[in-house]
């Protein structure tokens, strides 16, 4: 099977990329009718069942028993569980301030911090040209997010969005170097399963913390959910088979690569909010994609 491992990591990551732009379009539409919380839940409550269809899958066909879930790996599945939560609330935050492609942009200066993560946490080495693919990429990404200040508009007004945006970003970099470590962690028969168990366990601990935390503080939100189940089981889906090639991805290769190459995602975002949201692009933020394009053409061949 190693044949296949240089350039598999990638189609993962591609594949995760387009979920979860459709799943952070579907989100954004949630948050109108649940707040930010809510569409927050939506992703792991009704992701979690398809988590753990997608366990019940790969141990069925693979025919390998589940790993022993240790305390290692669930520390590690607990400080990316919960960094995800607090990341994807940022960005919701986000969203209701600014444009989806924008938002989505944003959250997307976390490889550089990611790299970061890796190499302390994990002891994650990247080469030279990997190194410049993440600047080259990023620096596209703080193009198209450096915000612009509207006439009559207090400089706080822009900054706001973009610190949360970029605070979603750290955040997200901690969960996917969490959830990493924690794939890496396990003693499995193979990655498909260390993948897969990684994420039905995080589903699991997202999915519980945030019903207690809503039967406590607001139960309306609760109910607004289940009645809103048919847009919420798509959302859950879309979040899990993302969040399930992903987990993939970071079983073969280092977050900080996965995660430069993920900012094709901004791609997508801007196909998405051109025909949902009818949100158009500026000439700034098109010279931005050039760069993204560049730094994942770079990291796939790096």
């Amino acid at each position: 099977m190693s044949f296949i491992l240089p350039w598999l990591w990638a189609v993962f990551t591609v594949t995760a990329a387009l979920s979860q732009t459709v799943r952070n379009a579907m989100q954004r539409e949630l948050t109108t009718s649940l707040g930010t919380v809510g569409a927050t839940h939506v992703r792991f409550l009704f992701g979690l069942p398809f988590g753990i269809l997608f366990l019940g899958v790969v141990l069925g066909v693979t025919g390998a028993p589940l790993p022993r879930l240790h305390g290692v790996f669930l520390g590690w599945t607990l400080v990316g569980a919960v960094s995800q939560i607090a990341a994807t609330a940022f960005m919701l935050t986000t969203m209701k301030a600014k444009s989806f492609v924008v938002t989505t942009t944003y959250t997307k200066t976390e490889p550089v911090q990611v790299a970061i993560f890796g190499f302390v946490v994990l002891g994650d080495h990247l080469s030279l040209p990997v190194t410049l693919a993440i600047g080259l990429a990023t620096a596209g990404v703080m193009l198209m997010s450096w915000p612009k200040q509207a006439v009559g508009e207090a400089p706080a007004a822009n900054w706001r969005p973009a610190m949360l945006g970029i605070a979603a970003g750290s955040l997200f970099a901690l969960s996917a170097v969490g959830f990493r470590a924690a794939i890496r962690s396990l003693d499995a028969a193979n990655f498909v399963v260390a993948a897969s168990t990684t994420l039905a366990c995080g589903l699991a601990i997202q999915a519980v913390s945030l019903t207690l935390y809503l039967l406590a503080r607001d139960r309306k939100v609760l109910g607004a959910i289940i009645r809103a189940w048919r847009p919420s089981m798509l959302a859950g889906f879309a979040g899990a088979l993302a969040s399930q090639f992903w987990f993939l991805a970071f079983a073969i290769e280092t977050a900080a690569r996965v995660r430069t190459l993920a900012l094709i995602e901004i791609f997508f975002a801007q196909m998405i909010s051109g025909r949902l949201f009818r949100e158009k692009s500026s000439r700034r933020e098109r010279a931005g994609l050039v760069l993204v394009a560049l730094g994942c053409a770079l990291i796939v061949n790096a």
